[in-house]
């Protein structure tokens, strides 16, 4: 039986298969971060169990979570996402995926990908981190905070550096298999 990081031991298929394939590594493509970035800030005060059942959902209504589309909403289009049970119906977290995406787009402008700002946070590389048990690891770190502070101060929601620090995490900016888990040496 494989070792994984003790926050999979739900025996919940969807959460192992995300753990394995999906949760810290690295990620590059500025669709996909900026999917992370929004469902992240969609997840906070709720398990991301939650939020990764409604993925599709949220793909769905959300345009595939592609940032021109998403720029272009109209408050009658968020008010009828609104009303969709297959998402979190948080005005504020709804309202901030157009707001969001206005922000992403001047930083596209300005550094020429989402990726290349984002990743500036960890010097372009993963920090590979060593920890044994999940109880070391932290809720947020100086790069996440460093991040957090640009991004709002850029115009984006729900990106608190606790958010922040679980982006990095996801999208393997920082490597957090603790060192027994399978995964750690592969991402």
């Amino acid at each position: 039986m494989k070792k994984r990081c003790e926050w999979t031991e739900s025996n919940n298929p969807l959460m192992e298969a995300y753990h394995d394939r999906e949760w810290g590594k690295p990620v590059k493509n500025d669709r996909l971060l900026f999917e992370f970035l929004i469902l992240e800030g969609a997840q906070a005060g709720l398990s991301w169990q939650t939020i990764l059942n409604r993925r599709e959902n949220y793909r769905r209504v959300f345009k595939d979570f592609d940032p021109e589309k998403l720029a272009k909403l109209t408050d009658r289009q968020l008010e009828k996402i609104l009303k969709d049970p297959g998402i979190i119906r948080n005005r504020l977290k709804v309202y901030s995926v157009r707001i969001n995406a206005h922000a992403y787009l001047e930083i596209r402008k300005e550094f020429g990908t989402f990726g290349k700002y984002l990743w500036s946070f960890v010097g372009g590389k993963p920090i590979k981190n060593k920890w044994k048990k999940i109880s070391e690891i932290p809720a947020t770190t100086s790069e996440s905070d460093a991040m957090s502070k640009d991004l709002k101060k850029r115009g984006f929601k729900f990106v608190g550096s606790t958010i922040c620090y679980a982006f990095m995490q996801a999208v393997g900016m920082v490597n957090d298999h603790t060192v027994d888990c399978f995964r750690y040496t592969k991402v």
